[in-house]
């Protein structure tokens, strides 16, 4: 697993228990694997199909920094399925895990669209393809 997304646990992010909100989580990790497979697919007109279940492990506090961790695990056809797992910079111990993630890859309508793509490129490599 690579990390490489870092977010700074900041007020606005907490619940009324004072620990980081699911939902604040949540959103910063379909960001990022929307980005990671809009790199790894090259088009950005992929969506989220599917997440498994999502296992909480330990809480982050305001003030904690967790890091993001994606990786891409099968390209379908016009799919790419990922794992994550979120843990805590300084401690790291794990705060969440998510075993599947699916992106489709969509065209103009919105229509599942094959990708082409067959392996995983790192960010910097797929990024300079095309040139």
């Amino acid at each position: 697993m690579n990390f490489y997304t870092r977010k700074w646990v900041k007020p606005e992010d907490l619940n009324a228990h004072g620990t980081l909100f699911g939902g604040s989580l949540l959103r910063w990790i379909d960001e990022e694997a929307a980005i990671y497979s809009i790199i790894q697919l090259g088009t950005n007109r992929c969506v989220t199909k599917y997440m498994s279940e999502i296992n909480f492990i330990n809480s982050a506090k305001q003030g904690d920094i967790v890091e993001l961790g994606i990786k891409a695990t099968h390209f379908g056809r016009t799919s790419l399925t990922l794992t994550c797992q979120v843990r805590n910079k300084i401690t790291q111990k794990t705060i969440l895990t998510v075993d599947k993630m699916v992106f489709v890859s969509v065209d103009e309508n919105g229509v599942p669209a094959p990708h082409g793509r067959t392996k995983i490129t790192y960010t910097d490599e797929r990024l300079r393809e095309d040139d």
